[in-house]
This record gives structure tokens, C-alpha cells and sequence, in this order.
């Protein structure tokens, strides 16, 4: 048992990812309390914002995979076609999602529009911009490269 969780935890496909992932929301909570001065640990574990952390893992993961089991190998045809749709899914559907929000939002705000009675916000950053999303797989890459 002891074995299975030492090499459990020294799987360079499992710790580097997790690693980037932790990196990268701690990033956004630093640049969160520098720019608002105020501290929102919510932005350790929630989604959107600069870089994307979804991409940057799913893309890491892969490029780990492609450097060390090869780029013809099956897992890493899954690792690739798996960071598509993490990175498709989260420029489109989660940023769709969270404008709807927005939206949702402003209407149950506005006096009079709705008897609607809501206990609390929608949350509105669910997902990226496409440009967060290209900066979070090339960081990915580059520690998939660099690892």
C-alpha cells in the first residue's frame, strides 16, 4: 500500500499538472488582492480569469505525455483530443454560460422587471476568452516541454 502512494505521488503525469493548476490560480489570487486590495480566496478554486488553468493543465498533460510516451502513442491521442475539448468547453459553452449570468443577474436586479426572489448571485466567470485560453496552453506547453 505504502508502495502504490509513493508512486502514486511521485507520477510526473499526475504532480506537474497539479502543480501548474495550483500555480496558476495562486497567480490569480495575487493579481486579484493587487489590483482590487482585497483578498478572494474563492479565485484559488474558481474558473476564469487570466490564464486559463484548465487549458494550461490539459495541454501540459498532453505535451507530457507526448514528449515521454511519444506522439504516436494512444494515451497521448486521448491527452490531445481531451485538451480540445477542455479548451473548446471553456472558451465556449462555460464563457456562454457566465454571459447568461451576467444577464440573469442584471434582470432580477432591475426594480420591478421580476418578482423573481433570489438568495443569491449567479456566478458570471465560468469560463475564458480565447486569448486566455491560448496563453493558458502555451504556459502548458511550456512546462509540458520543460518538465
Amino acid at each position: 500500500m505504502e508502495n502504490n502512494f509513493i508512486a502514486f505521488i511521485q507520477n510526473k503525469y499526475i504532480y506537474i499538472p497539479f502543480l501548474l493548476w495550483f500555480g496558476i490560480q495562486t497567480f490569480k489570487v495575487i493579481y486579484d488582492l493587487i489590483t482590487t486590495h482585497k483578498f478572494n480566496f474563492k479565485r484559488i478554486m474558481g474558473a476564469g480569469g487570466m490564464p486559463s488553468s484548465h487549458s494550461a493543465v490539459v495541454v501540459g498533460l498532453a505535451t507530457l505525455i507526448g514528449k515521454y510516451q511519444g506522439v504516436d502513442s494512444p494515451i497521448f491521442a486521448v491527452s490531445l483530443i481531451l485538451a480540445f475539448v477542455v479548451m473548446y468547453d471553456a472558451a465556449g459553452v462555460r464563457r456562454a454560460a457566465g454571459k447568461q449570468a451576467k444577464l440573469l443577474n442584471k434582470l432580477i436586479e432591475t426594480p420591478g422587471l421580476t418578482t423573481v426572489q433570489v438568495s443569491e448571485k449567479l456566478v458570471e466567470v465560468l469560463g475564458h476568452t480565447p486569448l486566455q485560453v491560448i496563453v493558458g496552453a502555451l504556459i502548458g506547453l511550456a512546462v509540458g516541454l520543460i518538465a
